[in-house]
């Protein structure tokens, strides 16, 4: 047995006056918002506002530039603003408050807000269980670029606002570049070769997240399909154990109730798996017998083990699984994750394993994108403490049970899941506010495809929110449109597409001709950061550049022929190739044949011999479609559909 030593009286009380007097001093400390420290970059032409921590009525004052402003914090926060500086520097910004904080080489220039999931997120140099960036070693080798600095903010989620965060600025550099998000540095790659401008680049984006987390609790108020998770979030906040078990109850219930699976009880040792595919693991499992799948669908492995494993406790490896899972042993559940790149480590009790045959049964949730058991470079694997494993790669068998679209809503784990509402808006948005910026690049939707209806309110009523909550009026809002991939709804380009057509001050950059049909991360990031950089040369800072791709405007049907007319067709519109690609028409029974289109002047005319009084027609529609309608300016046109819903 173990005696544990046990401080005395006299001891804890000094060391309690030590923290008493430790504390003291902390309060009194004045502490600017983690953006404001070395390297920071500045927006130039607009108010600058600058905050912190400080102690009841101390004095603040901040000098920066020439300029002076002073206040005295209250309820332990500060803030001043200083008025609008051109670009420029290296600055010191001092604050002054009981101690003195000196923050170096800090520009004025352009700041761009960087956000998102996965695409976004993806880093410029090699990471794991992804295909590298095309290009990456040319772009780090030539990243001396001490103008362009970035902010990452770290991965937080939080059911309540966050005001602070553990990051600070980088100067790029051939050493730090792999390590930022590749659509943000060719995007301000771009900025600031056209711009000659510092250029910042404040990141904050996490992969497989939902629109509704980046949004406020306010904005999702006014959207009635959350109310149930709000309410739930209250609840749990009133009382996190209850909250918690009542968010667990409402997961079970919702898995008897949608999942034949579940109420067959496929986690038992049935053996009734002979209508079950083989898939192998780890392998996304559009790859490995569920192609352009998303929804629920279990996995099963039988193994053989020895004698001297029988009723031993020891650990299960599954390595990443898209999005969430529950995993069973020999019929016993030992553990569940929501999160589509969190590792899985299940402690096995002693007593579940036994010699010879063992069943791993594993139910996952895909909710969009990619799907299954990946690994993320962790092969499935069963291991003791003494070092004995088992390899569990290989053949496995999977049965699918209900597709996503008749799914949703899906109960989330409130504390764990990237599409809890309002999550990382508390945890990754709020320490940025009210930060001084230009404008915002998005790469998100992928999650919310299954949900494209919902998502043509709900993106414009995200746009709305940030704007209402920097207060910098329609500030430019520069999106990605989801590139090609099987197994991606063309919907969700729709809804993109009419988010653009009716939201002010926001543009699209379409990713038609530089997707990538087996992989939802496609590695051509080049073009996607450098169209976005044309969008923002052309909204935020008035250059007469085309920015944009031809973007569908309307139809005329008459003489067994549609004429279709777009807006941007710049100088002219183009077929790359000779002939153009991609369009299909129907006639009043709605069937789709593939259709002869020629540009003519600036219109498109689209027909088909077996369709002689034309409806509709369709460009690019498809999960995966191709296409090859351009601008004189070399920017692909977005899918589309004339009829739409």
């Amino acid at each position: 047995m173990t005696t544990l030593a046990l401080p005395s009286p006299r001891s804890l009380l000094v060391a309690a006056g030590c923290a008493a007097l430790l504390a003291l001093r902390l309060a009194a400390d004045v502490t600017p918002a983690a953006l404001f420290s070395d390297h920071a970059v500045l927006q130039q032409g607009m108010p600058l506002p600058v905050w912190g921590t400080a102690s009841d009525g101390e004095r603040v004052v901040v000098e920066f530039a020439g300029q002076r402003a002073e206040t005295t914090a209250a309820s332990g926060k500060w803030r001043v603003t200083l008025p609008p500086l051109a670009a420029g520097g290296p600055h010191t910004l001092t604050i002054t408050g009981q101690n003195r904080v000196v923050i170096s080489d800090v520009l004025i220039g352009e700041v761009w807000i960087c956000s998102g999931q996965s695409n976004m997120e993806m880093r410029l140099g090699p990471a794991s269980g992804l295909q590298p960036v095309a290009n990456w070693q040319p772009a780090v080798a030539a990243a001396d670029l001490p103008q362009m600095r970035f902010f990452t903010v770290p991965r937080t989620l939080s059911l309540t606002p966050v005001e602070t965060t553990d990051a600070k600025w980088e100067v790029c550099s051939p050493e730090t570049a792999p390590h930022s998000s590749a659509v943000a540095f060719f995007f301000g790659r771009a900025l600031a070769q056209a711009r000659g401008v510092p250029i910042g680049l404040v990141h904050t984006s996490w992969g497989g997240s939902a629109a509704e987390a980046w949004m406020s609790r306010a904005s999702l108020e006014r959207q009635s399909d959350f109310a149930a998770d709000l309410e739930l979030q209250k609840e749990f906040l009133r009382d996190p154990a209850a909250g918690r078990a009542r968010a667990d109850q409402q997961l079970d219930e919702w898995y008897r109730a949608k999942d034949p699976g579940t109420t067959a009880g496929w986690e038992k040792l049935h053996d009734a798996t002979a209508d079950w595919r083989e898939t192998k693991v780890p392998s996304p499992w559009e790859a490995a017998g569920l192609p352009n799948f998303d929804g629920i669908a279990w996995l099963r492995r039988e193994f053989e083990l020895p004698a001297d494993w029988a009723g031993r406790a020891a650990e299960l490896h599954l390595g990443a699984i898209d999005d969430d899972d529950t995993t069973w042993v020999n019929g016993q559940r030992v553990g569940a994750t929501q999160g589509w790149d969190k590792l899985r480590v299940y402690p096995i009790p002693a007593g579940v394993l036994k010699a010879g045959r063992n069943v791993i049964a594993v139910r996952v949730l895909d909710t969009g994108a990619g799907g299954g058991i990946w690994g993320k470079g962790v092969p499935p694997h069963l291991a003791r403490t003494d070092g004995a494993s088992v390899n569990l790669s290989g053949a496995w068998r999977v049965r699918s049970t209900e597709v996503m679209a008749k799914l949703w809503p899906v109960p989330r784990a409130l504390t764990e899941s990237v599409s809890t509402p309002s999550a990382l808006y508390n945890g990754m948005i709020v320490p940025l506010l009210p930060y001084a910026m230009r404008g915002v690049i998005w790469y998100q939707g992928e999650t919310n495809a299954d949900r494209s209806k919902q998502y043509q309110t709900l993106f414009p009523a995200l746009i709305a929110d940030w704007r209402r909550l920097w207060g910098e009026g329609d500030f430019p809002f520069l999106f990605v449109q989801i590139a090609p991939w099987t197994g991606m709804n063309p919907e969700i380009r729709e809804a993109q597409l009419l988010t653009m057509k009716r939201t002010p001050n926001t543009a699209m950059a379409v990713t038609l001709d530089v997707g990538d049909a087996k992989d939802i991360h496609p590695p051509q990031k080049q073009p996607v950061g450098e169209r976005l950089a044309l969008a923002a040369r052309a909204l935020a800072y008035g250059e007469q550049i085309e920015f944009s791709g031809p973007v569908f405007e309307s139809a005329s049907f008459s003489n067994g022929r549609a004429v279709l007319r777009f807006s941007h067709v710049d100088r002219g519109l183009v077929a790359p190739g000779g002939q153009l690609e991609g369009f299909t028409i129907a006639g009043a029974d709605g069937v789709f044949r593939a259709a002869t289109a020629k540009i003519v002047g600036q219109t498109v005319e689209v027909n088909a011999d077996d369709v002689r009084e034309p409806k509709t027609v369709r460009y690019a529609w498809g999960e995966a479609p191709t296409g090859n309608l351009f601008n004189r300016a070399g920017l692909p046109a977005s899918p589309f559909r004339t009829d739409v819903e």
